[in-house]
């Protein structure tokens, strides 16, 4: 058998059919490598014989109606959720902090269990299934341009979907009296608390510079051209951020005012303030939009404080938009926070804290539900030393 992937081919994923093996590129957006073992599945494929499979790590490639599909997905994912909540019901977690790993580990193995759904894709997109709707445009935006036949889930399919209905109807954000529309793999805007502080906080006097690290949408570089900041420069390692961050600005009629550029963190020079929101919890993704609520190590967070006071101008600020749900999920010390922030040489003018309203913070059947009930988001107003 070839191998799966090199550096120069992408991953194949191979099975039987008909008594003759086949192979077609594997996809897989969350980076999970294509299932060694694959049957064939169709709609007389009982619910419970596919869970079971999916279980053991047996990939169902779906030759019958999509529709059938998504309701096989339906049927795993209720098995999935009353196995898992049944499995997990006898032993309380022993700490905030086991709970969220015990959490997350269930969430990874729910994902791994309903990824095991493939669907079949031409090379234009197209799903060569009966009643399959069209899902050309939706797999453009997240792949580009089509150039062979693959197989990926079901799963990450109605990603992608769901993705484009993002992109088409956009988010409405307040205190932009305006929408903003993110791509796949950036993360949409849809705690607003956060957007809602750096439209409040004062800006710092005669702010005619600005910097955005870690911009994603675009939406908080927007904002702060709205408020009057006379240029802004907002960054982005990631190319589907880049794109995301220029589509919205030129929408809203901000891309002479804002310029977007590919940098790791800051950019060049120094600036009257310069705002950060990076990633909530210190971990490791288990995909490429989890590199929006998870900073491996805590790098971009102590990179941003490491470097914030080479990059302010005399009298400028930088602002750190930070929730503090790692501090009461026992991953990340208060005094770890503020160590790091006199270790850069910086000081804390002032903090204003929100409490978060998304539906999560008040669902006490949320496995994390103490932690969020007491979550706060702050931006911390810093000054150089």
């Amino acid at each position: 058998m070839p191998p799966e992937h090199t550096a120069d081919a992408p991953a194949r994923i191979h099975w039987t059919e008909e008594g003759q093996p086949r192979s077609a590129r594997w996809r897989s957006e969350s980076g999970m490598p294509p299932p060694k073992k694959v049957v064939i599945a169709d709609d007389k494929t009982p619910a419970d014989v596919a869970y079971r499979l999916a279980c053991e790590g047996t990939a169902l490639l779906w030759r019958g109606d999509f529709h059938n599909a998504r309701q096989l997905l339906q049927a795993l994912a209720r098995r999935a959720d009353h196995k898992g909540g049944r499995a997990k019901a006898p032993k309380a977690p022993a700490s905030p902090a086991d709970a969220f790993h015990l959490h997350r580990q269930a969430q990874s193995q729910r994902a791994r269990t309903l990824a095991m759904l493939l669907l079949p894709f031409e090379a234009d997109y197209t799903v060569p299934l009966r009643r399959a709707p069209d899902v050309k445009q939706a797999c453009n935006e997240a792949y580009g341009r089509g150039d062979e036949a693959f197989v990926a889930s079901m799963r990450e399919l109605l990603g992608l979907i769901g993705a484009h209905e993002w992109r088409k109807n956009g988010v409405e954000i307040a205190a932009l009296e305006a929408r903003i529309h993110p791509h796949y793999g950036v993360f949409s805007p849809i705690r607003g608390e956060y957007v809602a502080l750096v439209a409040d906080a004062p800006l710092p006097p005669a702010c005619a510079l600005a910097f955005d690290i870690g911009t994603g949408t675009g939406v908080l570089a927007a904002l702060l051209a709205q408020r009057g900041v006379g240029r802004v420069v907002a960054t982005d390692m990631d190319a589907r951020a880049l794109s995301c961050a220029r589509e919205n600005l030129q929408r809203l009629g901000l891309a002479g005012t804002v310029d977007v550029v590919q940098a790791d963190l800051f950019p060049e020079g120094r600036a009257n303030l310069v705002v950060c929101n990076p990633p909530w919890l210190p971990g490791r993704p288990s995909s490429s939009i989890e590199y929006a609520v998870y900073d491996p190590d805590s790098r971009m967070l102590k990179g941003f404080i490491n470097g914030l006071a080479a990059h302010l101008a005399p009298g400028g600020e930088g602002w750190l938009i930070l929730s503090d749900l790692a501090e009461h999920l026992g991953l990340r010390p208060r005094e770890q926070l503020l160590a790091l922030i006199a270790a850069g040489g910086l000081a804390v003018i002032e903090r204003h804290d929100v409490r978060p309203t998304h539906p999560r913070a008040s669902d006490a059947a949320d496995p994390l539900h103490a932690a969020r009930a007491a979550e706060l988001t702050s931006l911390w107003r810093l000054r150089a030393l």
